[in-house]
Formats: C-alpha cells, sequence, structure tokens
C-alpha cells in the first residue's frame, strides 16, 4: 500500500475548506485543486504515451473557469456545483460531454480511452496519407556474394587428335593389296597372253612341219 501523500492531503484540505465558504475565490481555489489532483493521477496514462507523439499537452489552466487540457480540443472542468468533474470534446458541432462524475477514477477512464481512440485515429491518418502519396516500404534484398572463381582450364586453340594408328595402318593395307591385285592381275595377263601365243605357234609350227616338211 503507498504511503499517503502530504500534498494531496493539504488538496483535500482546501477543498473542503473552499466548500465551507462562499468567497469565490476559495471555490476557484478548490477547482483548482481537484484538477491538480486529476492531473496526477493522469501523469502514468500520459507516459506511457509514444514519445513521438505530440498531440497531448495537458496543462492546467487557471481562471475563471480553470481547465485541465488533455489537448486542443478536449478538457475537463468542474461543474457549477464545483463537485463534479466534466470531461468535455470540442466538436464542428459544439461542445460534447464525454464523461460526468465525483470521482477521480471514472474520469481519468474516460481521459485513458480518449487518448487511446486519439492514437488509433492518428495510426490511420498516417497510413491514409502514405496510401495517397503511394508510398512503397522497399525491403532490402540480399544480394549473394560472389564466390571466387578458380582458375579456368586452359583449352588449345586448334587442339585436334591425331587419326588412330589403327586407321592409318588399316589405309596402308587397303592400297597395298590394291596394288597386288593389280599387279597380279597385270602378270596373270601376260601370262594367259605368252601361253596363248606359244599355244598359236605350236600349233602354226606343227602345220608347216605337216605341209612341207622340216
Amino acid at each position: 500500500m503507498a504511503p499517503p501523500s502530504l500534498k494531496a492531503a493539504v488538496r483535500r484540505a482546501r477543498v473542503e475548506q473552499a466548500e465551507q465558504s462562499s468567497v469565490v475565490a476559495e471555490l476557484r481555489g478548490a477547482e483548482l485543486a481537484r484538477l491538480e489532483m486529476l492531473r496526477d493521477a493522469l501523469e502514468p496514462v500520459l507516459a506511457q504515451v509514444p514519445g513521438d507523439v505530440d498531440l497531448f499537452d495537458t496543462g492546467l489552466v487557471p481562471g475563471e473557469r480553470p481547465r485541465l487540457f488533455i489537448d486542443m480540443i478536449a478538457y475537463v472542468e468542474m461543474a457549477a456545483d464545483r463537485r463534479v468533474y466534466r470531461f468535455v470534446q470540442d466538436t464542428r458541432h459544439g461542445r460534447v460531454i464525454l464523461a460526468e462524475s465525483e470521482r477521480i477514477d471514472p474520469i481519468v477512464e474516460a481521459c485513458t480511452n480518449y487518448i487511446a481512440r486519439r492514437l488509433v485515429e492518428r495510426e490511420k491518418a498516417l497510413a491514409s496519407d502514405s496510401l495517397e502519396r503511394g508510398d512503397v516500404i522497399e525491403r532490402p534484398v540480399p544480394v549473394a556474394r560472389p564466390v571466387a572463381a578458380g582458375p579456368e582450364p586452359e583449352v588449345p586453340v586448334a587442339d585436334v587428335a591425331p587419326p588412330p594408328q589403327r586407321s592409318r595402318w588399316r589405309g596402308w593395307f587397303a592400297t597395298t593389296f590394291l596394288f597386288l591385285i593389280e599387279f597380279l592381275g597385270s602378270v596373270a595377263l601376260l601370262v594367259l597372253a605368252a601361253g596363248a601365243g606359244y599355244f598359236l605357234w605350236t600349233i602354226a609350227e606343227a602345220w608347216w612341219v605337216a605341209n612341207y616338211g622340216r
């Protein structure tokens, strides 16, 4: 349990004292004291607002009707009886009462809900502006690092494989075989011609001997 706060006790004492008096200044002081207590209760909520959001500039403005501003269009003031908190928002259609209560807790809850709605409206407005401008969030694409390539193999420019030895020998044998066939054919033709000539000469010789003798 939190220890009692002397500061809050002094404010409550001022309120009680002002309620028993009809002096306007003291009544105004009571209003300020009540609004200060509400401001202290809202500090933990406002501390959770993101640092880049400048919508909420809470401030207590004294005057004939003291007001605790939550932002530029919403504030809390005391009702005519100076006991009831009244949470008001200015709109295009006039003032709208968002909450009323004699206790602080309901007003703190109403202010918290209002702050949350304003944050959501801000997010929607930013998203709408981005879509109208056509903003596209580009994510970096990972670039593959080149792999160090080894030395390329040397390819000979005119590296023609020599013909196989078997093909060379086969050609030589074929040529030699054809030559032998031609040679043997020529020899055979000569032998046949010589044989034919000898045969004819023998016949002629026999005919001569038979007719004329030696």
